[in-house]
């Protein structure tokens, strides 16, 4: 295993954070996995799934089991870790520009693809090659010119030529779920089922181009724009990526992180990136994908006391009482009925809610949402 401490950019004198990556294995020798953890820093259990998942990975790399290239980010973000005010954590957005950490990324197909566009041939794996070293050489030529800006370059250079891009978050309170894209679900089937989710989150676009699906977006998008062409371009989805949320904020405890490196693992191994004498089984669905545009927010219709009626994880009808909104000075209870049927995998954890505010969510099976899908 290799250490490597990449320092940021500072925004002020006698301070620089820095972002530290642990590589496993050779590069080039075989597929390429990157896990990252805590790209928004208040979310505590991955960080935790990856200081067990690098002992794993130490122990194989030991035993010469490792066939290809592991890079393990467990803090994906010094800045946001290194926020806290009123001692409250601030990790979700960048306090110096009110940006959120997992938005904003660059659209790569649209830096890259004139400048592969006549280099390509009928060779999808060939193909493959010549953009992957068309990203390489446009991080290179980028030019971080602020602290959040460094942090998304040095990552995306990490992360850009990898096969597998695992983004491990978490939800305030929640069951195991997944954020993908359609081009990359074929790929990562397995890899939810060896986690257990509970709900699957489907997209082909999801918008405001977070970290994940600005690389794997990369690789469809240039398949569409190449389709259109006279020339046979073709090109396989070179990086399949995911956000993983690993339950809740407070799910931060040895027995699920361990369970969690552990399932990491035998996919690692069902992948024939770790070397085993025999594949793990892959384990059976604990439930079927649905489109997030289907998912189902819901607010409070007024400020209250929030009084949850459902547990995460439940699967829901329409009209299943799913929390009550309490008013103790008007002395008025207002109910949050289930607008879809599906499971209720996301609530919030604070227990007073202002109006218009997020309560959570249901994984509802037919799409009703347009434009922007993710919340902020």
């Amino acid at each position: 295993m290799l250490r490597f401490d990449h320092p940021l950019l500072s925004n002020s004198l006698g301070s620089q954070k820095t972002l530290t990556s642990f590589h496993f294995g050779q590069p080039g020798s075989g597929l390429k996995v990157y896990i990252q953890a805590s790209l928004h820093a208040e979310e505590l259990p991955g960080m935790l799934v990856a200081h067990h998942l690098r002992a794993l990975l130490d122990t194989a790399e030991a035993a010469g089991q490792i066939q290809g290239e592991i890079i393990l980010v467990p803090v994906a973000n010094p800045l946001g870790l290194a926020q806290r005010v009123d001692h409250k954590p601030m990790g979700r957005f960048d306090l110096a520009t009110s940006e959120n950490f997992n938005r904003h990324y660059p659209d790569l197909a649209s830096a890259v693809g004139p400048l592969v566009r006549d280099a390509l041939g009928d060779d999808p794996q060939a193909n493959v090659s010549l953009v992957r070293q068309a990203l390489g050489k446009y991080l290179d030529n980028w030019l971080p010119d602020t602290e959040l800006q460094s942090l998304r370059h040095r990552l995306l250079t990490l992360a850009h030529d990898a096969d597998f891009v695992l983004d491990l978050h978490c939800d305030c309170e929640g069951v195991l779920h997944f954020y993908t894209e359609e081009a990359c679900w074929p790929q990562l089937e397995p890899l939810a089922r060896f986690l257990g989710s509970e709900a699957i989150l489907l997209a082909k676009n999801s918008g405001s181009g977070p970290f994940d699906e600005c690389l794997s977006g990369a690789w469809w998008r240039l398949a569409d724009i190449f389709a259109g062409l006279s020339r046979n371009l073709p090109l396989p989805q070179g990086c399949c990526s995911t956000t993983i949320e690993l339950r809740g904020e407070l799910d931060v405890s040895h027995a699920l992180a361990q369970q969690d490196a552990r399932a990491l693992v035998d996919w690692l191994k069902h992948i024939r990136l770790l070397a085993c004498h025999e594949a793990p089984d892959v384990p059976a669905f604990k439930c079927q994908p649905t489109p997030l545009a289907g998912s189902e927010t819901l607010k409070a219709p007024a400020p209250g006391l929030v009084v949850f009626a459902a547990e995460v994880g439940q699967t829901l009808r329409v009209g299943d009482l799913v929390a009550q909104v309490i008013d103790p000075i008007a002395n008025q209870t207002h109910r949050v009925l289930a607008g879809v049927d599906g499971v209720f995998y996301a609530r919030i954890r604070d227990r007073y809610i202002m109006t218009g505010g997020e309560l959570g969510k249901i994984a509802g099976a037919t799409p009703f949402r347009t434009g922007e899908l993710l919340g902020a």
